[in-house]
């Protein structure tokens, strides 16, 4: 079979779905349908707002479906119309079994780590938070249990010291798109050599990758300084992490903290102790040393350098963070 002729029907949402998507359609694969999630309001107005997914998919004229539920009648019916010889799912939800079952070949996923580890909906996020220095994509065949199918493709990336999780997610969501058509081409080939996780050796103990809520992303400064580093960097520049600032008379003011740097030296002073000038830096002592503040952002304000933002925000000591 040729690639014109395979029947492709692709699943996703955010941004990082639309590259592959992106290389589907310009690289001559036949996608027949696009499903992605329901407009969601956002904005002042509540307008419903589009996804990635749907605005490329509408830019191209693909049809489109936008189910509630996945195990809905109607929608099934609507699948099952576009007669899928393949599914591709990339950043999408979690499928019933009556979805990812009906192509004849199957369903494969992008995942946005190395499985077996980072299992789960963040797994760019917790790489970076956990201070690997590596992490990859991987395709694989779903099954019933989340991220645990058959393993079909994987690619490696290095994780730099200096790499937020924006970084990386843009660098990851590039080469996504290439190893999506190479196992689109596998599987045509029938070439595709499919491995289950549970025969792939892990050089270290499984780690997951759970969703991110807001309590997940407060400053723990009682953490080593590289803990506190790597944290932070692996939630910038989205959903971002946060800590109180406490000045005494003062209520308590929430701050976004975007990009930190390590000053490893040592100090008597009670963990989430600030230290300022008042003008030109801003650090908080750790566990084993201090962490420079570099990227904030105050409610309601626009994201500054420590430098602008005490231009125009009085902080005295004694002042503290947690």
């Amino acid at each position: 079979m040729k690639k014109e002729d395979l029947r492709i029907v692709y699943m996703g949402t955010p941004e990082f779905a639309v590259e592959a998507l992106r290389c589907l359609v310009e690289g001559g694969y036949n996608v027949v349908g696009v499903i992605t999630m329901p407009d969601k309001p956002a904005g002042r107005g509540h307008k419903l707002q589009y996804s990635p997914v749907k605005q490329y998919a509408l830019s191209q004229g693909l049809p489109l479906l936008q189910p509630e539920k996945l195990k809905d009648e109607a929608f099934l019916e609507a699948l099952r119309a576009w007669r899928a010889d393949l599914q591709i799912v990339v950043a999408f939800r979690m499928l019933p079994e009556v979805v990812w079952a009906m192509p004849r070949l199957g369903t494969f996923n992008l995942h946005a780590s190395l499985l077996p580890q980072y299992r789960g909906a963040a797994p760019i996020n917790w790489a970076v938070i956990n201070g690997e220095t590596e992490t990859g994509l991987t395709t694989f065949f779903l099954r019933h249990e989340i991220d645990t199918g058959e393993v079909i493709r994987q690619v490696r990336v290095p994780i730099a010291d200096t790499d937020d999780a924006g970084r990386v997610h843009d660098r990851l969501m590039m080469l996504g798109g290439q190893l999506v058509t190479q196992t689109v081409d596998d599987i045509l080939a029938g070439t595709a050599t499919s491995v289950p996780q549970e025969q792939m050796t892990a050089s270290a103990p499984l780690r997951p990758a759970p969703k991110i809520f807001k309590d997940t992303c407060r400053i723990d400064w009682s953490r080593p300084v590289k803990q506190v580093y790597d944290f932070v960097r692996g939630l910038s520049p989205y959903p971002a992490a946060w800590t109180e600032l406490h000045q005494e008379g003062l209520p308590p003011v929430v701050l976004k903290v975007f990009e930190t740097e390590k000053l490893p030296q040592p100090h008597a002073y009670p963990p989430g102790t600030v230290l300022t000038d008042g003008k030109t830096y801003l650090r908080v002592a750790a566990a084993d040393g201090l962490v420079g503040l570099l990227s904030l952002q105050l409610p309601g304000k626009r994201r500054l350098h420590v430098d602008e933002l005490l231009r125009g925000f009085r902080l005295t000591e004694p002042a503290c963070v947690d």
